[in-house]
């Protein structure tokens, strides 16, 4: 089982910080794609929330449609609840609409899926996806999570932010992960530098050793950072070919992006403004 998702929220010294809402949403963070169906002890290892805590979220959160309870499994999955709410989300997204086109080209182009994402914790969320049409192809979609400190996007995400938010960054990644804090830590100065020589940022089998990608951070007028990545089968993906091909097609991509959401109609905070 994986790492839990994430660490409990507290108020501590914030009075306008509901804890409890705060722990519905971690129950709900802790469903992904690969894992839909989780019981109370899984999510309780997942969040480090109490049992009798979880018990009492899961049942309050059936209650309003936000899971769905299934007998056969004595476990929990998302419930259609949750559906309009992401469905609105990604509506207001006017970047989603200037970067899909460009992001079909260039997935045609390379053979390589590409996506856009934004940071969600210490995950970066996948809000637009086109795969290549191929039967070999990485297996994510819209709604997936990757994490920062070791793909191609999670680094071109950091190493656009500000400095603060990178402060921010690691101290909650090294909370988080303290065994593997040395080499995230080594990877986002990696993704650092690379961004600052080359425009875009790589991850050559360092997150899951099947898979080579490249990513670029898109900056918005109103200050707001998403990225993209494209990516493939190491086989289909060779370094040399990500370096001298992929990562620069994808910043361009990423710089286009930029230009069109500093013209007319643009894109302020991933909403379109006119």
């Amino acid at each position: 089982m994986r790492k839990r998702a994430a660490a409990p929220l507290e108020a501590g010294e914030d009075r306008q910080f509901v804890t409890a809402i705060a722990r519905g949403f971690e129950i709900l963070h802790a469903f992904e794609a690969e894992d839909p169906i989780l019981g109370n002890q899984e999510l309780a290892e997942r969040t480090g929330l109490p049992r009798a805590t979880v018990s009492r979220l899961t049942y309050t959160l059936t209650r309003l449609g936000y899971l769905t309870y299934l007998p056969r499994f004595g476990k929990y999955q998302l419930g259609l609840g949750v559906v309009p709410l992401g469905q609105l989300a990604l509506a207001n997204m006017g970047i989603r609409r200037l970067a899909a086109p460009l992001m079909r080209h260039l997935a045609g182009e390379t053979n390589a899926s590409v996506s856009l994402g934004r940071r969600d914790g210490l995950s970066m969320l996948y809000v637009e996806h086109v795969s290549p049409r191929t039967a070999v192809a990485v297996q994510l979609e819209i709604g997936s999570r990757v994490p920062i400190g070791l793909t191609a996007m999670g680094r071109a995400y950091y190493a656009a932010s500000p400095e603060a938010e990178r402060r921010s960054l690691d101290d909650a990644l090294a909370a988080r992960y303290p065994q593997d804090w040395p080499r995230i830590q080594q990877s986002l100065a990696e993704g650092c530098a690379m961004r600052a020589a080359h425009g875009f940022t790589l991850s050559a089998g360092d997150w899951t050793p099947t898979v080579h990608a490249a990513g670029a951070a898109v900056t918005l007028p109103g200050g707001e950072v998403f990225a993209l990545n494209c990516g493939a089968p190491a086989f289909m993906l060779e370094h040399e070919r990500l370096v001298a091909e992929v990562g620069p097609r994808l910043a361009a991509v990423a710089r286009r992006i930029e230009s069109l959401a500093s013209g007319p109609g643009r894109a302020t905070n991933g909403r379109m403004e006119s």
